[in-house]
């Protein structure tokens, strides 16, 4: 089992976002800004989500893996840390997906 976190991913993304645009691509997405980034996400998860479709279990970890690097740029870019989002799925563990989905539902 692999030892390597989303907080080592957290602290690669941040130190590789100080770098120079020409010499990392993580400080290339963070200099094009976070509609760029944002682009990025959204294309790596339909490509997940075609992985998962098609059963192709080695391509949805390969793009599983790109969905969450540019997951960590785009909360990089709006000054979210990775903690704040475990503690959102932390509350969320209070109860049932059913109930938690329930209360976002306007009238």
């Amino acid at each position: 089992m692999s030892t390597f976190t989303l907080s080592d991913l957290e602290r690669i993304v941040a130190t590789r976002a100080k770098a120079a645009p020409e010499e990392s691509w993580t400080a290339k997405l963070v200099a094009a800004g976070q509609d760029k980034a944002a682009k990025k996400l959204g294309e790596e998860a339909i490509e997940a989500v075609m992985a998962a479709v098609k059963n192709d279990r080695a391509n949805l970890i390969y793009e599983s893996a790109d969905l969450l690097y540019h997951l960590m740029v785009v909360l990089k870019i709006a000054d979210i840390p990775l903690e704040a989002v475990m503690e959102e799925l932390q509350r969320r563990t209070g109860q049932s997906g059913l109930s938690e989905k329930a209360s976002r539902q306007g009238p």
